[in-house]
Parts: structure tokens; sequence; C-alpha cells
């Protein structure tokens, strides 16, 4: 069952504008050191932490708060698996909103797309919940989240 949908659009060169007033306390502000790390890395460094500053915002809309009731930044991040898929890891409040959201019994798992087209960044984020018991069957998504009784 679909718990959450988001998207989010965000500008490159307005995210440019930004590292290149702010340098590392935007950086250190909104992204963790893997996101860092990762855009640091690429060819257009400000085209990939656009891209996470989108699914940032669209997690937090699929979480059904938007940026606000206590999620930081941080508390969202992206990294990505081994075939290079995009992933949402979440914890502090948005961990504890994703737990409140999904139902006992099952998993919860946020699934990311990225792309960008100059000057373009846009993700999408779907939040899926599952019985427990189908779990085991599912291919490697990313992180997930259990709903336990307290």
């Amino acid at each position: 069952m679909i718990l959450g949908i988001g998207t989010d659009l965000a500008n490159i060169e307005r995210i440019q504008n930004a590292l290149d007033r702010f340098g590392d306390r935007f950086r250190n502000r909104v992204f963790t050191a893997t996101e860092q790390a990762r855009s640091e890395r690429m060819k257009e460094p400000a085209a990939t932490y656009a891209k996470r500053w989108a699914a940032k915002e669209a997690c937090s809309k699929a979480l059904g708060t938007g940026l606000r009731m206590g999620i930081a930044w941080k508390d969202m991040a992206v990294t990505n698996l081994a075939s290079g898929q995009p992933v949402m890891e979440v914890t502090g409040w948005a961990h504890e909103r994703l737990v409140q959201m999904t139902p006992e019994g099952y998993l919860a798992t946020i699934h990311v797309s990225l792309t960008d087209d100059h000057p373009w960044a846009q993700a999408f984020v779907v939040i899926e919940a599952v019985p427990d018991r189908q779990e085991a069957d599912r291919p490697d998504v990313g992180p997930a989240a259990r709903r336990t009784l307290s």
C-alpha cells in the first residue's frame, strides 16, 4: 500500500548560487557527509546537490509534513545501492514520523527517483508499506522501517 507520495523541482543554478555564497555552511546544514562526498565526486556537483535537495523536499511531502514539525534537512539522506540506485534513509524525527504512519505488521520502504536536465533537478518519492511476511521475497530496495508495538 502507498503511504505517501512527494515530488519536488529544484533549480540547479539556485543551488549553485547557495554553494558559491555560503559554501560549507550550506553544505553542512543540508547534506550529510556521504551526500557531500558523492556530490563532490561528480562532474557537476551542483546538479547532484540539487537532486538531493529535491529528494529531501519530496520526502518531507511524502511524510505528510513538509519541512516542519521538527524534521531537519539531515534527517533525510540520499544514498545509493551498489547498483547506483538512489535510496532515502531517514533518521531522527523523519524516522519517527515514518514509523508512526506505518500500520502495525507492515514494513515501510521509501523509493526515490532522481533526474536532472539543466537548469532543473527533480525528485519523486513514494513511501510503500508491505506486510512484514512479504518483505523476505522482495529485492533489495534500500532501508526499511518496521512498525513495532511499544
